[in-house]
């Protein structure tokens, strides 16, 4: 059974940083491309970063250029994303994501087969 559980949210004031983790269990991880999305209140679900299983190709929204990177550790089944730079409208529940073993990365969430709960990250002005 695939599980992917994310953690690192929390608040922080605008400027600030956080790390998000979201750990693998159940895949090869190492074959998965994997995906940041975030969804804010009543907003649609949208693509933030993804990083290709192989070469580490990494993808970003351009909202978040320059601020976040995505990382991936295969030996620990874990992926990151470091945000630096936050800012208010960063504040929605970020979600990660593994798409089909080999596949690419993709912008669309529906391409993606495998979803964590979900953790929360708010930014005050």
């Amino acid at each position: 059974q695939v599980q992917l559980v994310e953690s690192g949210g929390g608040l922080v004031q605008a400027g600030g940083s956080l790390r998000l983790s979201c750990a693998a269990s159940g895949l090869t991880f190492s074959s998965y491309p994997m995906g940041w999305f975030r969804q804010a209140p009543g907003k649609e679900r949208e693509f933030v970063s993804g990083m290709h299983w192989i070469g580490g190709n990494t993808f970003y929204a351009d909202s978040v250029k320059g601020r976040f990177t995505i990382s991936r550790d295969n030996a620990k089944n874990t992926v990151y994303l470091q945000m630096n730079s936050l800012k208010p409208e960063d504040t929605a529940v970020y979600y990660c994501a593994a798409r089909k073993a080999l596949g690419s990365v993709s912008y669309r969430d529906d391409d993606y087969d495998y979803w964590g709960q979900g953790t929360q990250v708010t930014v005050s002005s």
